[in-house]
C-alpha cells in the first residue's frame, strides 16, 4: 500500500490525538489586530479548512499560488496548512526584503493572492496580486469560511509543489525553491526524529517562519501535538521571559538569536529559565566552540547544531552531543559541536574534486521555479550542488570550511554578494566593487564592501544607498575605498583572496 505524504497529515493527526491542547499561543496586542490568542489544535484545523474554502470561493485551484508577507504569527502558521493540504502552493516572503524584491517575488511566482502583515502593508501598499488582503480580524471576515467544507484535493500528489521559498545566491535575483509535500514530510519526520521532539514539548517559535518553512517544524511539532509559542520580534531578554512563561523546552535560532539571549542571561535576576530542560538547535552558520560552551554553561540548555539550505528543506546533517561524550571537558564537547554534524537519517554526502559538498536525499528540492537552467546546474549529476566547500573527517563528521557560492549569510540570512555589488553599482562615484563576507561576534558574517571610486562618496552615504533599495540586512556595514579591485589575467574577482585578510587566524572562510 502507497499513501502519498501530505502536509495534510500533520494537522489531521494533531486534531484527532490532540483537539483541546493549546496548539498556537499568538504573538499578544497590537500586532495583527490583537491576533488570535490561543487556539486548540481543533480550532487550528477549523481554521485551516475555513481558509481553504475561502481560497474555493475565489476560484484559486490547485496548483495556484497564494503569496504572504509576515512576522511570525498564528496566521502565517495555519497557512501552511490552510493553503498547501488542499493542493495550492504557499510562497512565504521574507518580511524585512524591500517593496521591489517583494514585487519580483510576487510576479515571478504568479501569485494570485498576497496576504500582507498589517505592520508592512503601507510600504507594501503598491505590490499587489488579483487578490490582496491585509491580515487581521476584517480578513477573516472576509476571506474565511467558517462550515462550509473545502472542495476535496482531486488529485494528491506527493510530488507536487507545496511550497516556494525564494532564497538568495549566486544571482542578483532570488531563486523560488520548489519544496515538494515529500519533502516537507521527510524533512519534519526526521528532524523531529534527531531533535527527540515528543508531547511533552513546547516550541518558541525564534526562527522567521518564513525561513525554509521555519525549517520545517511547523509541520513536525504539528504532528506530535506540541505547543507553539509565536514571537514576533526577536530580543534575547523577551525569549528567556517566554521561555520562563511557556516551560519552552525547545526552539531553534540563528546564532545571532542565541547571542542575544547569551547577552540578557547577563543581567537576568535569578536562575536562568530553562536550565536543564530546554535544547536549542542552531544553525545559519556555524557558531564558534566558546559560543557552544557558554549555552550550555551560562543558560544550561543542550547545543544541536544542523546544516543544510533552502534547496534542502533544509535539514543535511545534525551534531548532537553523544552519551559516550557525557564526560568531555566542556572545552572538547564544545569543539566537536561546532562541526556541521553527521548525515540525517536517509541523506548521502560526497565531498567533489573541488570540495564542495554534495547531497543526496529525499529532503533535496524538485527544482527552482521557471529556471530550468538553474536546476539542471544544481542537480548535475544525481546529486546537489550546495555551493559550500567544506570537509568530511575520519569520523564521518562534516566541517564546512568555505563558501564556493557568492552568498554572505549573516544572522541566519543569505545575502547575494551580486545583489549588493549591482545596488552599489548603480551609485555615480562608484567604478569597481566587491562584496565579501567578514567575522562578526554578533551575526556570524557582516557584509564589506570594497569599492574604487571615480567621484566624491563617503561610506555613509554608500550605506545609505544601499539600505534604500535592498533589505536593511543586505546593506553592507562597511565600506574600504581601494585603488584597484585585483583581478585575474582573465578578469575574475578572486574573492577567497580578499577574504583571506579577515580571516586570518581562522580555519575557514565562514563564521
Amino acid at each position: 500500500m502507497k499513501i502519498p505524504f501530505g502536509t495534510s497529515d500533520f494537522l489531521e493527526r494533531a486534531e484527532q490525538c490532540y483537539p483541546h491542547r493549546t496548539g498556537v499561543v499568538d504573538e499578544p496586542a497590537p500586532a495583527q489586530d490583537g491576533g488570535l490568542g490561543r487556539l486548540t489544535y481543533r480550532d487550528m484545523a477549523e481554521r485551516a479548512r475555513a481558509l481553504a474554502a475561502g481560497l474555493d470561493a475565489r476560484g484559486i485551484g490547485t496548483g495556484e499560488r497564494v503569496a504572504i508577507v509576515s512576522h511570525n504569527s498564528a496566521r502565517l502558521l495555519e497557512s501552511f496548512f490552510g493553503v498547501t493540504s488542499w493542493g495550492r502552493v504557499l510562497v512565504p516572503i521574507n518580511f524585512r526584503l524591500s517593496r521591489d524584491e517583494v514585487a519580483y517575488i510576487v510576479e515571478h511566482s504568479g501569485a494570485r493572492m498576497l496576504l500582507v502583515d498589517p505592520e508592512i502593508d503601507e510600504v507594501l501598499a503598491d505590490v499587489t496580486a488579483e487578490h490582496r488582503l491585509v491580515l487581521g480580524k476584517s480578513t477573516d471576515d472576509v476571506l474565511l469560511r467558517h462550515g462550509a467544507a473545502p472542495q476535496p484535493w482531486a488529485d494528491p500528489d506527493e510530488d507536487a509543489t507545496a511550497t516556494i521559498n525564494y532564497t538568495s545566491g549566486t544571482t542578483a535575483r532570488p531563486k523560488g525553491v520548489q519544496i515538494t509535500h515529500r519533502n516537507i514530510w521527510v524533512d519534519a519526520v526526521t528532524f523531529a526524529l534527531h531533535a527527540g521532539v515528543t508531547d511533552r514539548d513546547v516550541y518558541l517559535h525564534t526562527l522567521p517562519m518564513f525561513h525554509a518553512n521555519g525549517w520545517g517544524m511547523p509541520f513536525a511539532l504539528t504532528g506530535l501535538g506540541v505547543p507553539q509559542v509565536v514571537i514576533r520580534k526577536i530580543d534575547g531578554a523577551e525569549i528567556l521571559r517566554r521561555v520562563q512563561a511557556h516551560g519552552v523546552t525547545l526552539l531553534c535560532a540563528a546564532p545571532a538569536v542565541v547571542a542575544a539571549v547569551l547577552d540578557a542571561a547577563q543581567g537576568w535576576e535569578g536562575e536562568v529559565p530553562g536550565r536543564g530542560t530546554t535544547r536549542v538547535v542552531c544553525a545559519g552558520a556555524p557558531p564558534p566552540s566558546r559560543t557552544i560552551a557558554r549555552i550550555e554553561a551560562e543558560l544550561g540548555w543542550e547545543f544541536l547544531q544542523i546544516y543544510g539550505l533552502t534547496e534542502t528543506s533544509p535539514l543535511l546533517t545534525v551534531n548532537r552531543r553523544r552519551a559516550e561524550e557525557d564526560d568531555l571537558e566542556p572545552e572538547e564537547a564544545a569543539r566537536r559541536l561546532a562541526r556541521a554534524g553527521m548525515p540525517a537519517l536517509g541523506t548521502r554526502l560526497a565531498i567533489s574534486d573541488v570540495g564542495e559538498v554534495l547531497a543526496r536525499s529525499n529532503v533535496v528540492m524538485e527544482g527552482y521555479w521557471r529556471q530550468p537552467e538553474a536546476t539542471a546546474q544544481a542537480l548535475e549529476g544525481g546529486w546537489f550542488h550546495s555551493g559550500d566547500g567544506g570537509t568530511i573527517d575520519d569520523e564521518g563528521y562534516l566541517s564546512i570550511s568555505d563558501r564556493k557560492k557568492d552568498v554572505i549569510i549573516t544572522g541566519g540570512e543569505n545575502v547575494s554578494s551580486i545583489e549588493v555589488e549591482d545596488c552599489l553599482f548603480s551609485h555615480p562615484a562608484v567604478a569597481e566593487v566587491a562584496v565579501i563576507g567578514v567575522p562578526s561576534e554578533k551575526w556570524g558574517e557582516t557584509v564589506k564592501a570594497l569599492v574604487v571610486l571615480s567621484g566624491p562618496a563617503t561610506e555613509a552615504e554608500l550605506i545609505a544607498h544601499c539600505k534604500s533599495r535592498l533589505a536593511g540586512y543586505k546593506a553592507p556595514t562597511s565600506v574600504e575605498v581601494r585603488d584597484a579591485i585585483p583581478r585575474t589575467a582573465t578578469g575574475k574577482v578572486q574573492k577567497f583572496k580578499l577574504r583571506e585578510q579577515y580571516w586570518q587566524g581562522r580555519d575557514r572562510q565562514v563564521n
